[in-house]
């Protein structure tokens, strides 16, 4: 079971699903949403269980996803695309992220010009599989 929150704790969450490895991804809109690129890990959307939502808002960020944050401390927290039945969780947000680990990062032709990548990961200009499927896992 891994759990985790905002910064006032105003949202919480749990899930005892399979956790996917964090990928970070520095696509403008993930960079303006979390104030630098935006590292997350992934469980199905139906092992997420939110303990707390007095302060969860989600909003349309595109015609093809929504975005999460605390509407009291403005923590970026979930990025779910419609078409897909996971949910992004940032990573900062974990109380405890033993066990995981950055594996790749994505849209780098946006990334911002004051920071440079990860040297030894895979770096990606779009989209990922990893994004869908890691170690054969189906959707995490």
């Amino acid at each position: 079971m891994r759990t985790g929150r905002c910064e006032c704790g105003a949202v919480q969450f749990r899930s005892a699903g399979s956790w996917r490895d964090i990928i970070a991804c520095h696509c403008q809109t993930c960079r303006r949403t979390s104030g630098h690129f935006w590292a997350a890990t992934a469980v199905l959307a139906t092992a997420l269980e939110i303990t707390n939502s007095d302060g969860l808002k989600w909003f349309r960020s595109s015609d093809l996803a929504k975005r999460a944050f605390c509407n009291q401390c403005g923590a970026s927290l979930f990025y779910q695309h419609d078409s897909k039945d996971y949910v992004a969780i940032g990573a900062g947000c974990l109380d405890d992220a033993t066990g995981l680990k950055l594996i790749e990062e994505v849209f780098t032709r946006e990334k911002g010009g004051y920071y440079d990548l990860t040297a030894d990961i895979p770096h990606h200009d779009t989209w990922s599989q990893a994004w869908t499927t890691q170690n054969g896992s189906p959707d995490v």
